[in-house]
């Protein structure tokens, strides 16, 4: 999204009220983003306010006001990594409550969680890319800005996380169990 520079100039010198017009402008983005990584309402919510503040405590540091939705991205992104990386300390829950959620859920639901379980097998880069491109429709040339890496690299990226979600995909049973 394009912003007026005017208004992020004012919050680069620290007007609070022009930063907090512009994250009220990107709230949506970034809610959405937030959720295609960590999948859940409360989890993308923190990542939110986490963004914010930091986005509040550097907004100084940044130095192409046009740039600010990349830069905000950015954060939202290393957010939701450091949220997901603290999670996989948690305790995992017992087999008997991930049999009955199992159990529960229709088989869109349990596609769609073998497709993110695939997902995050990938590395960071290629999460960022796939998701990015798939689940927030950017452009290969506003990855490559997100990202901060050339545009070949994000569509090397792109090609080799498909090969590897795909093998993945093929490999998980249920899948398998549809079409034999």
């Amino acid at each position: 999204m394009k912003h007026d520079i005017y208004t992020v100039k004012k919050a680069i010198k620290g007007d609070t009220k022009a930063l907090e017009k512009l994250l009220i402008l990107e709230q949506q983005k970034l809610y959405y983003m937030a959720l295609s990584y960590v999948s859940s309402k409360e989890n993308a919510l923190d990542a939110i306010q986490e963004t914010s503040y930091n986005a509040l405590l550097f907004i100084h540091q940044l130095r192409n006001p046009e740039y600010f939705s990349t830069w905000l991205c950015r954060i939202l992104i290393r957010e939701c990594y450091k949220l997901l990386r603290e999670q996989k300390k948690m305790i995992p829950y017992e087999d008997e409550v991930l049999v009955k959620k199992l159990e529960s859920k229709d088989d869109k639901e349990i596609e769609t969680s073998y497709v993110r379980e695939a997902l995050s097998k990938l590395n960071t880069s290629y999460q960022s890319s796939i998701i990015l491109f798939y689940y927030h429709d950017l452009s290969i040339k506003d990855i490559s800005e997100i990202m901060e890496k050339p545009v070949g690299t994000v569509k090397t990226h792109l090609r080799r996380a498909r090969k590897k979600l795909k093998t993945e995909i093929e490999r998980s049973h249920p899948f398998n169990e549809k079409f034999i």
